[in-house]
């Protein structure tokens, strides 16, 4: 298995598990490898900020529904 396919099972990984901090330190970590060409570094940091503003988009969302729950005619529930 080559160091890329290693890298995106890791970022595949880190994906699926959705922990937002973890993701945070695989960009770091994919900073600095020097393995890896400046092309496949990006896209796979690209690929876990989009799956980090997506869930943080989705987190969003579901806390204003949420509070539409919570909230009927301004009176909390």
């Amino acid at each position: 298995m080559s160091h890329l396919d290693e890298v995106s099972l890791r970022v595949d990984a880190a994906i699926h598990e959705g922990v937002i901090s973890h993701m945070n330190e695989l960009l770091v970590v994919l900073s600095d490898d020097g393995e890896l060409s400046r092309e496949d570094r990006f896209t796979q940091q690209q690929r876990l900020r989009t799956a980090i503003a997506h869930h943080g988009r989705q987190h969003k969302e579901e806390m204003e529904t949420r509070r539409d729950q919570l909230t009927k005619g301004g009176t909390i529930l």
